[in-house]
This record gives C-alpha cells, sequence and structure tokens, in this order.
C-alpha cells in the first residue's frame, strides 16, 4: 500500500472519530421559532421558542393539525395556509414578509399575532416534498410600535421601507404566479385522457399517478407505496425489471398492444387489458436516472375489435365457400334432371330462392342461429293456413342445420305442390317434431306426412329432390333422411343430432 492511501485512510479516520454536533440539540437551542409540518399539516415537531411564542407547549400541539391547533381566521390565516400547501406541491420554498394571525389566548380570548413566515420543504431520499419547516418570526411588537408611531392606517410606507415592502410584494406575486401555474399544470396531468405515473427510487415508489392510471388500477391508492406493494400482480410479469432496466440503460421503452393482467376490482380475477406505453427515464442532477415516466393509453377495445373483425372475416369466407359450394352442388344436380332449359332455369331459381330465404333469417340473428318453425314456415307462404300444420317446441338451430333443413323442407314442400297434397285444394302437409334423449345424447326427429292428396306412387327414378332429401343430413351433420310414398301421401322422418355443428 502506498503512503498516499495510508495517509487518506488515517484522515478518514481523523474525520470519522471527531465529534459530530447533536442536531437534535441544536433544534431545541435555536432562538428562532421553528415547527415542523407533514403533508397533512400536521406537527411532527416545534422547538421551544415556537412554543413560547405561540404559548403552547410541544405536548399540546405535536400529533395535531395545525389548523385544529390554531383555528384559521381572517385573510393572514388563509395566506399561510396557502403558502404551506404552496411549498408541499411545488418544492420551492416561500416568504411571507407579514401575516396577521389571531390565536387563541390560554386565558381565554384570542390574541392578535403578527408574522414573518419562511416556508421550507423537506425532501425524502427519493427526492419527493416530506414534510414543511416554517420559521416564524414574531413581529407583534414591531407591528405595534409602527401602529402607536403612525396610526392604525398608516397609509404609505415610512421612509426606508418602500424598497423593502416593493419587494416583499413582487416575491408574494411570483409565489401566487409559480403556484397558480402548478396547480395548471398538476390538472392538466390529472385529466389528460391517456394514463401517466411517476415512479422514483429503487423501489419505484409512486410519486404520482393521474385519473386514467386510477382508472386502468381499479382506483387503487398507489402514491407513496411502492411498485411491488401497490400492483403485485405485475411482478411475475416482469415489468419491476423492465422499469430498473429503463432506469440502469438510460433508454426509453415502448410496446404496443402489450398484455397486461391487472386486478380492476378488489379481490376481483386478473382481468386482461392490452396496453400502448412508454417507459421514459427520469434524470437527476448528476446524469443518473432517478426515476420512471410511464405514459399510455388502454386499447383494449381496438384490440379486440380487431379480433372480432378478423374472426367475423373469417366466418364470413367459410359460410361464401361453403354457400358456393351448396350452389355448385345445386346447379350440377339440377342440371342432370332438367335438360330443357326453361325447366332447368326455373328449378335453379327456385332452389337459389328457397337457401336465399334460409339466409336472410339467419342474418336477421347475426348468423347466430334460426328458429326451426320459421325455417319451416318459409316454404308454406305460397299456401293458405288451412293447407298446413306446424307442431313442436322451439328449436334454435345452428347456420349449418338451418341450411339443410331449409333445402330438405323446399324439395318437399316443390314435390308436394306438384305431384302430392298440395297439387290440389284439399290436401294439406302436417310437420311436427320433438327432441329425443338416447342414450345421453339429444336429438331432433321431424315427421313429414302428407294426406288428403292424390294416390302416391314411387317415382321410376330418383331426381335431385330424393337424394337431396336423403344425402343433405349425412356428413358432418351426423343426420339422416328417410323418404316414404305411402299411398295415402308422402312420409318423411328426419333425426338430426342437437349435440354437435
Amino acid at each position: 500500500m502506498s503512503p498516499d492511501s495510508t495517509e487518506q485512510v488515517a484522515a478518514r479516520m481523523g474525520e470519522a472519530s471527531k465529534p459530530r454536533p447533536d442536531l437534535e440539540q441544536l433544534f431545541r437551542a435555536m432562538p428562532g421559532q421553528y415547527m415542523i409540518l407533514d403533508r397533512d399539516l400536521v406537527y411532527v415537531e416545534a422547538n421551544p421558542a415556537y412554543c413560547a411564542s405561540t404559548e403552547r407547549t410541544r405536548e399540546e400541539i405535536v400529533g395535531r393539525n395545525v389548523f385544529e391547533a390554531f383555528p384559521p381566521t381572517g385573510e393572514g390565516a388563509r395566506q399561510i395556509e396557502a403558502s404551506l400547501r404552496r411549498v408541499l406541491v411545488t418544492g420551492v420554498a416561500e416568504t411571507l414578509p407579514l401575516a396577521a394571525y389571531p390565536i387563541p389566548a390560554p386565558e381565554g380570548g384570542f390574541r392578535m399575532k403578527y408574522w414573518s413566515c419562511v416556508h421550507l420543504p423537506l425532501f425524502d431520499e427519493n427526492g419527493e416534498v416530506a414534510f414543511v419547516a416554517q420559521n416564524a418570526v414574531d413581529v407583534t411588537e414591531l407591528q405595534q410600535l409602527k401602529t402607536i408611531a403612525y396610526g392604525p392606517d398608516p397609509g404609505a410606507p415610512a421612509h426606508g421601507e418602500s424598497d423593502l415592502f416593493q419587494r416583499a410584494q413582487e416575491v408574494t406575486a411570483l409565489n401566487e404566479a409559480l403556484a397558480a401555474e402548478t396547480r395548471g399544470l398538476r390538472d392538466l396531468f390529472m385529466q389528460t385522457p391517456g394514463f401517466m405515473a411517476v415512479l422514483m427510487g429503487p423501489e419505484l415508489t409512486y410519486a404520482q399517478a393521474n385519473n386514467a392510471y386510477l382508472q386502468l388500477i381499479g382506483h387503487r391508492p398507489v402514491v407513496g407505496r411502492p411498485l411491488a406493494e401497490a400492483l403485485p400482480e405485475v411482478v411475475e410479469q416482469g415489468f419491476p425489471d423492465l422499469l430498473h432496466r429503463v432506469m440502469r440503460d438510460k433508454t426509453p421503452f415502448i410496446d404496443h398492444a402489450a398484455s397486461v393482467l391487472l386486478q380492476r376490482t378488489p379481490g376481483g380475477a386478473l382481468e386482461e387489458r392490452f396496453l400502448d406505453f412508454i417507459f421514459q427515464p427520469i434524470a437527476g442532477q448528476d446524469g443518473e436516472a432517478v426515476g420512471v415516466f410511464v405514459e399510455g393509453s388502454d386499447v383494449t377495445d381496438r384490440v379486440l375489435g380487431e379480433r372480432q373483425q378478423k374472426l367475423l372475416v373469417d366466418e364470413l369466407n367459410h359460410r361464401v365457400k361453403n354457400t358456393l359450394s351448396t350452389v355448385q352442388a345445386i346447379a350440377d344436380q339440377t342440371l342432370r334432371t332438367n335438360a330443357d332449359p326453361e325447366a332447368f332455369r326455373n328449378a335453379f331459381e327456385a332452389r337459389l330462392m328457397a337457401l336465399s330465404a334460409t339466409h336472410d333469417l339467419l342474418t336477421a340473428t347475426n348468423w347466430m342461429s334460426a328458429d326451426l318453425r320459421e325455417v319451416a314456415q318459409l316454404e308454406f307462404r305460397p299456401y293458405g293456413p288451412e293447407r298446413y300444420r306446424l307442431e313442436g317446441p322451439t328449436v334454435a338451430l345452428t347456420p349449418a342445420k338451418a341450411l339443410a333443413l331449409g333445402l330438405l323442407f323446399h324439395e318437399l314442400a316443390t314435390n308436394a305442390a306438384k305431384y302430392g297434397a298440395l297439387a290440389h285444394g284439399d290436401g294439406r302437409v302436417e310437420v311436427d317434431w320433438r327432441r329425443r334423449q338416447r342414450e345421453g345424447r339429444t336429438s331432433l326427429e321431424i315427421d313429414w306426412r302428407e294426406q288428403d292428396g292424390p294416390p302416391v306412387a314411387p317415382p321410376t327414378r330418383r331426381g335431385f329432390g330424393s337424394r337431396l332429401i336423403e344425402r343433405s343430413l349425412q356428413g358432418q351433420l351426423g343426420g339422416e333422411a328417410t323418404l316414404t310414398y305411402a299411398p295415402d301421401g308422402v312420409r318423411c322422418h328426419i333425426r338430426l343430432p342437437l349435440t354437435q355443428d
């Protein structure tokens, strides 16, 4: 070790061994009148000189609000209270050259006092104003002497006082302007639609949070509390580490539509929110980061809207493809059984109209479902109510089932109008349906019965209608339809599972 290093160590040891002044003793011994208030304007400490001037003991005032111990009356009290609160907000010292403040006298009544006050901010380790100290000089006797000399209304200041009075007025006006500007900036901060917060120190303690931020986190009280304590759910999501990295690297961090889980109601489940935000380091006087400014906006509605839009587009593509496949099958089968162009056009158009009518029903419910009774009733619109009967419970059909049954009912009704019960005035059609439970599964069973029509004989060849009726429910729908040509009328028994699409 070099001699220089040894001397430096010895010097430091010598400094450490020197007696240090007792600051508490110094506070008590100072002839000036000093008191300290916390952020709620509650007395934390008062020295003997202050207690003597206010004619109170330390025990009588410590722990009490200053304006509870000394009820405010008059303009002087208003000036003192306003100055104390400004210092707590701005962190800037203020001077009140003269303030009149009557205080309760021990013997009863009030005693008028005149004070010249200096208000000083006291900061905590995070650089936030934690206390305000007042050095109050009792100038009551001086003011009384001036009253005796000049009367109760002396008018202009005496010779030698003009400059001092003018400077005091200028300082007071400047302080009031600064306080008004600070209040305006704070109001702007609190009312900004985007969320904002300021976190300070190694524990990321909340110094400020605006209304939008408080709304985002469920109006939890966070100011003055560390992040890990105020929002414990974000710790495992890595946000404290991210904020510390922003402070360490002194580099902003930006993210878009970030997923954040927040507990927005007391004891409630975590709710996913999507946020655009920026974490901006706050530099201290030495250039090192002392905190982080958080600013952003809640874009949850936009993200969910985009997801819903994509879902709808995907669903629309799926439905268009299915519809085109159905139209292609209808065209192919209709062409096979109708060589005459006019007959093809009529049959193809009728089947497309049936498909379109079912589409209209589904559109009315945003393609969520269609009522079975309404699907069946579409095909009986050209006929009077005496020509058909529909009987069964309310059944909500999925889009796939509704389209399949819509085409099936169209083929049955078209066949009945050409050759069966609806071809003559006395015939009628009965459609009954019910739910059935078998082996823990629910199925829909439908019976189509024609009666009072012409005698029925099985066709000599199977057309598109017959094939559609027997095959339309098969495949992914898992159903079946059985067509019977009884002498007294066509019968069709339909079974369709209700537990799957």
